[in-house]
């Protein structure tokens, strides 16, 4: 496969009839360098129509194969991105900034969601219904026909595979329009999987481009399903015009994750899990411990040792060193990052270590004495920075933790499960981790937030894949015609 030679760096990237080009064409920029590492077609509206076309009419034979022929798509799918998780690894460290960890981290879990697609396509599909009369009932899945997926930057290999794998392996027609800033590693590298694992031509387009592209597939009328992870902000717009045109629409959003660290923890332990929640990734995961909640009689000694494990975790170009954390993905999100630290210091929080940058590599930052006053411990911050605020009570704790609008993520450290079972009850989050981080995310576990996290829709494991990528319809037979009274 040519596409996984490690030339195409340096060369147009293309993936013929299943990539489309009207818009012209774009850089693919590594944000450690600032260097051109590439070139990909951009897509246009005009080819959202014909992609959307194409798929509808590609879509009603893949649904008729029978299911051995569709199921060993996406084996073959799985076990290509396997063998080539090091050319993928590369491009998630080279064009979104991943640290080697990471990326061999991510590429594990697409794996994971082609091998476990083939489980939805040999899935039972229905369920038979009781029923009053002498008749048979049944209700059953099938494909809504063409899904689109809107996909980000940060972790854009597995945004977008546990959107298209499930979608397509419930008989559906794919559009995904991954961010342009990761077109490759959150796009045209599953076009060159699927086309070699033998998924039919026209059922799987990837058009990368901007917020017109984004418009025009949620409105196509033709789509009728959206599957969009990213922003609040954004979401909430692809909410209202999906809804306006009576189409589902599945919203991944934003997070503020709240991490309660008890009083009866090792501290040590929980300082190394608080660390990797707030910095994996340069904290640019909608996962991301944004608030740490600390109980008074341990918060000093947790600041602590929070600040100099911060301190010495090296920062550098992930292609180049072993560094663990790489650069935020440009210099508007890196703004973004030192307006909520700075403000969140002048507002008086304690900033311990960090609120620095060179360039796009933004130092770990740890923010003590935070509270809701303070930007960085009120917003999501989407930068490695760990607001740290203190509590006496667990009802205060719970306050502090009810205080965001976001519902996505909760970590509880504790020695005593069960009080932490008790006090996820009456924290509204679609994921609780006890004696966890806030970050994890398996193929076969269901995944989604509540508030501003999204409308609650669920990805992972065949039961919700299903759900989130087909319709029921309600059938009933007989063996003779019904009579009525005229």
């Amino acid at each position: 496969m040519t596409f996984f030679d490690s030339s195409t760096w340096d060369g147009r990237i293309s993936s013929g009839g299943w990539v489309r080009g009207g818009g012209g064409s774009a850089d693919v920029v590594e944000p450690a360098t600032g260097n051109t590492i590439g070139s990909y077609g951009v897509g246009s509206t005009e080819d959202v129509s014909r992609a959307v076309e194409q798929g509808r009419a590609a879509q009603r034979e893949w649904m008729a194969l029978p299911y051995p022929e569709r199921s060993a798509v996406f084996r073959r799918a799985g076990q290509l991105v396997d063998d080539n998780a090091d050319v993928l690894s590369d491009w998630l460290v080279r064009e979104a900034g991943s640290g080697r960890g990471k990326a061999a981290f991510e590429a594990s879990l697409v794996s994971g969601e082609y091998f476990g697609a083939t489980a939805v396509v040999e899935a039972p599909y229905g369920q038979l219904l009781r029923t009053h009369v002498p008749r048979l009932s049944m209700a059953r899945r099938l494909p809504v026909g063409v899904v689109g997926v809107i996909s980000p930057f940060n972790f854009p290999a597995i945004l977008a595979s546990r959107s298209v794998a499930p979608a397509l392996a419930a008989g559906n027609a794919v559009v995904l329009k991954p961010d342009p800033r990761t077109a490759v590693s959150g796009g045209l590298f599953f076009a060159e999987v699927l086309r070699e694992a033998g998924l039919p031509e026209g059922l799987f387009h990837v058009l990368p481009g901007g917020a017109d592209l984004g418009s025009a597939l949620v409105e196509h009328p033709d789509v009728r399903v959206i599957s969009f992870t990213g922003s609040t902000a954004a979401g909430r717009k692809v909410g209202e015009a999906a809804g306006r045109l009576l189409k589902r629409a599945h919203l991944e959003l934003g997070g503020n994750n709240a991490l309660i660290v008890l009083d009866d923890v090792d501290v040590p332990a929980a300082v190394s899990a608080g660390a990797w929640g707030s910095f994996l990734h340069q904290g640019q995961i909608c996962m991301t411990t944004g608030r740490h909640l600390v109980h008074e009689s341990i918060y000093d000694e947790y600041v602590e040792r929070l600040t100099a494990t911060a301190a010495g975790i090296p920062v550098g170009n992930p292609a180049t060193t072993e560094a663990p954390l790489g650069p935020v993905i440009d210099a508007g999100q890196r703004d973004r990052i030192h307006d909520l630290v700075t403000r969140s210091g002048e507002a008086g929080a304690r900033i311990t270590t960090g609120g620095t940058f060179d360039g796009l590599f933004y130092r770990p930052t740890v923010i003590a004495d935070s509270g809701m006053s303070h930007p960085a411990f009120a917003e999501e911050v989407f930068g490695p920075v760990a607001p740290v605020a203190k509590f006496s009570t667990v009802e205060e704790a719970v306050a502090l933790a009810t205080q965001s609008d976001y519902g996505l993520a909760l970590g509880i450290l504790t020695r005593d499960v069960m009080r932490a079972l008790d006090l996820a009850e009456r924290i509204p989050s679609g994921i609780v981790h006890i004696n966890d981080q806030t970050v994890d995310d398996e193929p076969t576990a269901p995944f989604g937030g509540v508030g501003a996290s999204g409308t609650g829709s669920r990805f992972g494991g065949v039961e919700a894949n299903i759900e989130a990528f087909t319709e029921t319809q309600w059938v009933t037979m007989q063996g003779e015609i019904a009579r009525y009274p005229f």
